[in-house]
């Protein structure tokens, strides 16, 4: 009984988005662009992930 390739990576996805959003959170972003990033990890799980990685707020200012 071993855990699928597929499973595994979506199971590393998944805790990926979650800390996505919840760094997205805690950033000092307008409320509006927190809401904006967060539907787009939400609805594009590895394309949103990897577009906050490069342009999402950072230190208090969004890019967005």
């Amino acid at each position: 009984m071993g855990i699928e390739v597929g499973g595994l990576l979506g199971l590393i996805l998944l805790i990926l988005d979650v800390w996505a959003i919840v760094k997205t959170v805690q950033s000092g972003a307008g409320t509006g662009a927190k809401v904006l990033w967060i539907v787009v990890i939400l609805l594009l799980p590895l394309l949103g992930l990897i577009l906050w990685f490069l342009l999402g707020p950072r230190g208090g200012r969004a890019v967005v």
